[in-house]
């Protein structure tokens, strides 16, 4: 079980070309799909998650943390280890990271069971996959 837990947090799930963006209410208690953003450059990309940060009241950023299935952590893991730094020193809020095997499958099977065309699932599961790892920090919370 973890300690401290944040207030209102954002959650990422981080690719290269989009990010998906979730929030938690002020308490801390419930998970909502917020956006899913595109990328332009790192500095945009980081000015953009700051300022949403800021404007939604976070206190900390949990970032979904790609692994192998063993639980061993390949070139994708680095490259967004290296992503939570740099946001962590643009933002100056603490970084929290969640596993995220799985979350965009489970996205994917999700929008299928509910009949969401190809073309429009694109533009919503990395926002969903943002919403599992939020869902997933908040009840290891608990």
């Amino acid at each position: 079980m973890r300690t401290n837990k944040p207030r209102a947090v954002l959650a990422l799930d981080v690719g290269s070309k989009r990010i998906g963006v979730a929030g938690s209410d002020s308490l801390g208690i419930t998970a909502q799909a917020v956006e899913t953003y595109v990328r332009v450059s790192p500095k945009r990309d980081l000015e953009h998650l700051t300022a949403l940060a800021l404007s939604r009241g976070a206190h900390a950023f949990v970032v979904g943390l790609p692994r192998n299935m063993d639980g061993s952590e390949g070139g994708q893991a680095a490259d967004t280890r290296a992503f939570a730094q740099a946001l962590e020193k643009a933002s100056g809020l603490p970084i929290l990271f969640e596993d995220e095997r799985l979350t965009t499958r489970a996205a994917h099977d999700v929008l299928i069971q509910g009949n969401v065309r190809r073309g429009d699932r694109k533009k919503v599961v990395d926002k969903l996959a943002a919403v599992l790892i939020l869902e997933s920090y908040l009840d290891s919370l608990t």
